[in-house]
């Protein structure tokens, strides 16, 4: 590997948070809107997020001698299919488990109402397409990033875990962008667990492909709520005034 390209690839860590930040600001303004009055379009602008991220990486990873593939070190018949199906649950269930415990922390409540937002509705033509679109896209864009211009990339083995793992928790403060410290925190320790166990377990086993299904399983989940609650805007209204509730 060019070490030259090393840099640039671990100085896109940063990267999603600003992007995140400048589209719903930029956003909001063109169409006249509070910033968190359009936060129901994260799914669509995290997917062109994801895109963008993808093309940056190829074109880095070229800069410094590897191809996408290779940064990540994603291999085939290096796992065998039951172990990588285990792991991918596993990783969703802690991804969830993160997420409930930090609703109880911050909300008091599992699924506090903010949780339930995220799944707002969009035109459903939309959101057929992200359906497909979002899950596919995230995995590599993130994991790519974090992961492989991550991990993959710092030397110092403590540094290489929680470096990453914290911009990878950093960015969900912004998708959707919402300015209120309390919604951030919890958005930022809803994945942080998750985030520090894809980076040890990436250190260590050079392994993503887990990761990567896991990930996805999740954003699957995210994006067949939206496409629900988007078909049947009644199944939003219910699911907002249950966590109202609960709260």
């Amino acid at each position: 590997m060019n070490n030259k390209g090393k840099p640039l690839l671990m100085c896109l860590l940063p990267f999603r948070s600003a992007v995140f930040i400048l589209a719903f600001v930029i956003g909001a303004n063109v169409v006249g809107k509070e910033v968190d009055e359009i936060s129901n379009w994260w799914s669509v602008v995290a997917t062109v997020v994801n895109l963008l991220t993808i093309g940056i990486i190829v074109l880095l990873a070229k800069r410094s001698g590897q191809s996408f593939f290779e940064l990540l070190n994603l291999k085939r018949g290096t796992s065998g299919k039951k172990k990588t199906a285990l792991l991918a649950f596993a990783a969703a269930a802690v991804g969830m488990s993160g997420m409930y415990l930090s609703g109880l922390v911050f909300y008091g409540a599992i699924m506090p109402v903010v949780s339930v937002k995220i799944i707002a509705p969009v035109p459903v033509a939309i959101a057929v397409v992200n359906f497909v679109l979002l899950p596919a896209t995230v995995s590599f864009a993130e994991d790519g990033l974090y992961l492989g211009c991550g991990v993959g990339q710092i030397q110092n083995k403590i540094a290489a875990v929680f470096i990453p793992a914290f911009f990878y928790a950093l960015q969900h403060c912004f998708i959707p962008t919402i300015f209120d410290v309390r919604y951030m925190l919890y958005r930022f320790f809803s994945f942080l667990p998750l985030t520090i166990a894809f980076c040890i377990y990436f250190q260590k086993k050079k392994d993503p492909l887990a990761i990567i299904i896991g990930h996805s399983l999740l954003d699957l989940a995210s994006a067949s709520m939206i496409l629900m609650t988007s078909v049947d805007g009644e199944i939003y209204t219910k699911w907002l005034e249950m966590a109202a509730s609960a709260a």
